[in-house]
């Protein structure tokens, strides 16, 4: 229901400014009608994949319904995850009013529509944030070196993951934590705290 709500915020809002594009455009003649044609593509595809990539995973309306679009790592989204989940969105449509995309989200265990299991996202909701795992997750001190060099991106993936981890429930948290058991040794709430020791390593924290 809420990511209906938050859909339906964005098209409203979608509306309003290609209706404020046209009337400005109308005057410009043909010349208009062909920049306003641009205008209508750009903001029905790439409205959202702007606010997703710059806008921390929100488009105005996530935003208003507190929820937010993360890789399924719980990293933040990419120009390319975006711009796939998003240009999906025909096939969600099928075969009428988004029930592709309906029966998508209601088989799917983390309820993802198709746009985001081909591009690897889900769509968390933040006021659903579980309270034990945002007192973990400052409970959690002391640092812990990783078993093996990190590079850029791996540090930035495991930084990420230490931020994002008050805004997950604790099991998805656990869940992030034992696909790099192997990094830390430990499975379950324990590989857990040891990612966020290796995290608050990197950031130079105590």
């Amino acid at each position: 229901m809420s990511r209906g709500l938050a859909l339906l915020i964005d098209i409203l809002i979608r509306q309003v400014l290609v209706a404020a594009a046209g009337a400005g455009l109308a005057l410009a003649g043909q010349l208009g009608m062909g920049i306003f044609l641009i205008v209508v593509f750009l903001g029905e595809w790439f409205y959202p994949v702007f606010f997703e990539v710059l806008g921390e995973g929100q488009t105005p309306g996530k935003k208003s319904m507190g929820l937010r679009v993360v890789n399924s790592d719980g990293t933040p989204i990419g120009w390319s995850a975006s711009v796939i989940r998003n240009l999906l969105r025909f096939a969600d449509f099928l075969p009428f009013f988004y029930v592709a995309g309906l029966v998508s989200m209601l088989c799917s265990t983390r309820f993802q529509r198709l746009g985001d299991l081909a591009a690897g996202t889900l769509v968390i909701n933040l006021r659903d944030a579980d309270p034990a795992a945002s007192a973990r997750a400052r409970e959690v001190r002391g640092t812990r070196p990783a078993r093996v060099p990190l590079d850029d991106r791996e540090q930035r993936a495991i930084l990420s993951f230490g931020e994002r981890s008050a805004e997950l429930s604790s099991q998805r948290v656990e869940e992030l934590a034992d696909l790099l058991a192997p990094l830390t040794g430990s499975r379950g709430a324990r590989g857990s705290r040891e990612l966020l020791r290796i995290a608050n390593g990197i950031a130079g924290r105590e």
